[in-house]
C-alpha cells in the first residue's frame, strides 16, 4: 500500500524544510513541525489502511484505539 501525500502533509513538509534552514535541530518550533509532519503522515496511512480493510467490529476499533493512546494491547 502506498500512502498518498495529502496537501496538508506537503504543506507541513515545506514548513519543516523552511524551519530546518533557519533553526537549530533542538528548536521547539522545528520539533513541533516535525512532530506534526509525522502525525499527518501516520493519519494518512491509518486512513488508507482502514479504507482498504473490511469493516472493523467495535472490539477491534477499541483495541486499536488503545494502541493509539500508547497503551498495551493483548495478542488476542
Amino acid at each position: 500500500m502506498m500512502t498518498t501525500e495529502s496537501p496538508n502533509w506537503r504543506s507541513l513538509r515545506a514548513s519543516v524544510a523552511s524551519l530546518t534552514r533557519s533553526r537549530k535541530p533542538d528548536d521547539p518550533a522545528l520539533l513541533d513541525a516535525r512532530r506534526n509532519l509525522r502525525t499527518e503522515r501516520l493519519a494518512d496511512y491509518i486512513r488508507e489502511t482502514v479504507d482498504a480493510a473490511p469493516p472493523l467490529t467495535q472490539d477491534q476499533r477499541d483495541r486499536l484505539a488503545v494502541l493509539l493512546r500508547g497503551g498495551a494491547s493483548d495478542a488476542s
